[in-house]
């Protein structure tokens, strides 16, 4: 498989000059997505390049081609060719997105109608030689729209960010760049592409890192093999980054009793604050799955949709689970291992040896947690135990012959039921399988 990752480079010098050249390429998408539209039960019979070839010949004038039905050059005079099939590309792509999408809605009836496709917040992509040149590694040339006219501009790129990408994407294809706005400096994103080979070791011969994150808590996370076996558990709590966020988000309830609208330095500095907690958890899993060998890196599906409620939906409200499982995925990926998702019903509340629903927060402190047999354990632990049970159970029995998963179901029935499996139940359906 392919993974590919972006890295962004900061233009040194220039701020205000690159404004027109976007603009401009934002309405050459707005009058190709007319176009494909007014066009597309002809366009809709190619595909790939062939229906980038289609929209050219209905805008551009050539030698053989003197006269088109949409002349393209009429309102944008020298547009370079590359940047105009990138426009091309970007209009087909959002009509084919708007048809599908009206189409489904056509058909049930249900929700709102989808609204007429538009340019957007898009940015151009510089193509090799036509709009893009390297000079050196420090150093490069752009085409944009200057003095009215599309002319080269040389652009000096901030040394730090260029020895970064010399220094961790080696070995990866770079791709063209992008020049794009934040805030108010301007950079060329550049993306590359790595091929990645993932493992293929059967389930009987995984160790798997099942990964709980939790609120309170960064992560935890257990190493386990297919017999139910931990043979490693990792804790990350990060209680200076949490008590920093805590102040943070205080600083602006403090700011909006007073009658602050608007508190942007305030919010700024709570989500870096939450996006450094996000990468420092991605980086210990993966540093864990590392030290463990684990081929497996196993998640919850956590659902995020819907309201907020409770007395801590402002830190659920912050909580980047899923920004971390991307990270991961990335990261992962390139080393060869594997992540999967589990149901995440009743992880938490559920016992790892069987013995029923947990009692919470004992003695005030929500990362412990009471069975009802007494016995006092990590409540967040114990979650990651059955996340890595459910993985192996699902894997175990979707591996079988249909005659022996019947028997194996008849014996242990509580394998079915992917929302209250625990560990106990890996160990039951290891016994059968064993028998």
């Amino acid at each position: 498989m392919k993974s590919y990752s972006t890295y962004k480079v900061k233009i040194r010098e220039y701020n205000c000059i690159f404004k027109k050249t976007v603009e401009i390429y934002r309405e050459a998408v707005d009058f190709y997505i007319a176009v494909c539209l007014r066009e597309w039960k002809s366009l809709s019979l190619f595909t790939g390049h062939r229906r980038n070839n289609a929209v050219e010949k209905l805008s551009v004038c050539t030698k053989k081609r003197p006269e088109v039905l949409y002349d393209f050059s009429k309102g944008f005079y020298k547009f370079p060719s590359y940047l105009r099939r990138a426009a091309i590309a970007e209009a087909l792509g959002k009509c084919a997105s708007y048809m599908s999408s009206l189409e489904r809605y056509e058909e049930s009836g249900e929700g709102s109608r989808p609204g007429y496709p538009r340019a957007g917040h898009i940015y151009p992509a510089l193509y090799r030689d036509n709009t893009y040149v390297r000079i050196d590694d420090h150093t490069a040339r752009i085409k944009v729209y200057i003095r009215n006219t599309w002319d080269w501009v040389t652009v000096k790129l901030r040394k730090t960010d260029v020895d970064y990408i010399l220094r961790h994407c080696a070995g990866r294809k770079e791709c063209v760049p992008t020049l794009r706005k934040r805030g108010k400096e301007w950079f060329l994103d550049f993306a590359f592409e790595e091929s990645c080979t993932l493992d293929g070791i059967p389930v009987e011969e995984q160790t798997v890192l099942a990964v709980d994150l939790g609120i309170n808590q960064a992560c935890v996370c257990s190493a386990m093999r297919p017999d139910g076996t931990v043979t490693g558990r990792y804790f990350l709590s990060l209680h200076v980054e949490k008590d920093r966020l805590d102040t943070a988000v205080n600083r602006i309830k403090k700011a909006q009793q007073k009658g602050a609208g608007r508190t942007p330095r305030l919010w700024g500095r709570a989500k870096g604050i939450n996006k450094m907690i996000a990468v420092k958890t991605a980086a210990f899993i993966i540093e864990s799955a590392k030290r463990s060998g684990a081929h497996v890196i196993v998640f919850e599906h956590l659902d995020r949709k819907g309201k907020k409620r409770g007395r801590k939906k402002q830190r659920l409200h912050l909580w980047r689970s899923q920004y971390i499982q991307s990270m991961v995925m990335d990261k992962a990926h390139r080393l060869g291992i594997r992540v999967s998702r589990i149901n995440a019903w009743k992880t938490s509340a559920l016992a790892y040896d069987g013995s029923g629903y947990v009692e919470r927060g004992i003695n005030g402190n929500y990362s412990l947690c009471r069975f009802q047999n007494g016995k006092e354990y990590h409540c967040d632990l114990n979650a990651s135990y059955n996340i890595g049970a459910r993985y192996f159970i699902r894997e175990i029995i979707k591996s079988l012959p249909e005659t022996e998963r019947l028997g194996i179901v008849a014996k242990v029935p509580g394998c079915t039921r992917r929302s209250t499996c625990t560990l106990s139940t890996l160990y039951d359906l290891c016994a059968a399988m064993a028998a």
